[in-house]
Parts: structure tokens; C-alpha cells; sequence
């Protein structure tokens, strides 16, 4: 999800992937593909850049649950009693 901001100041996130199209009128509108439409304060580059964030950010997650590095915060936050069980290393498969 990214994180936009209406023009009343309220921020709320956006799925990305329902995403069809952004264009600056001078506001930045966000159509989805479902027809709805938002207003933001964001302009199209801040929008777009949020999007690439996003996507990276879940290629990098991939890489290291691959790698056997992945540490989510979450799991530092509570305790070690855990019913997950993080994907083994490459070489053990």
C-alpha cells in the first residue's frame, strides 16, 4: 500500500495495483481501474516514485525470505514464541 493525502489533509492508503492511471490537471487525479478517482496533494512524480518504492520494497522482502535474512519488525517486536517458521536457506532445500 502506498500512502497518499487528500486535499483536506487526511491521508489513506492506496493499492497500488488497482491503480490504471495518474494525471496532473493541476491537481494529481489517481484513477482506478474500477473507475474510481482521487484528488491528492501528491504530484505525479511523488505518486509514481511511491509506487516504485512499494514494489522494490516487495522484491527486497522476497530476496531475503529467499536468503533466510528476512527479519520482520513485527517479530522483533513481540516475543520469541512464534507459530511461523521462516523458509529455509537454499542449501537446505
Amino acid at each position: 500500500m502506498i500512502r497518499v493525502t487528500r486535499l483536506n489533509g487526511e491521508q489513506f492508503a492506496l493499492n497500488p495495483d488497482l491503480i490504471e492511471r495518474v494525471e496532473g490537471h493541476p491537481d494529481t487525479v489517481v484513477f482506478l481501474v474500477d473507475g474510481t478517482r482521487y484528488i491528492v496533494r501528491e504530484d505525479v512524480d511523488q505518486v509514481l516514485t511511491e509506487i516504485r518504492e512499494y514494489r522494490a520494497s516487495i522484491l527486497a522482502t522476497a530476496y531475503e525470505m529467499d536468503r533466510g535474512t528476512y527479519r520482520s519488525v513485527l517479530a522483533e517486536q513481540e516475543s520469541t514464541d512464534s507459530s511461523v517458521v521462516p523458509f529455509p536457506i537454499r542449501e537446505e532445500r
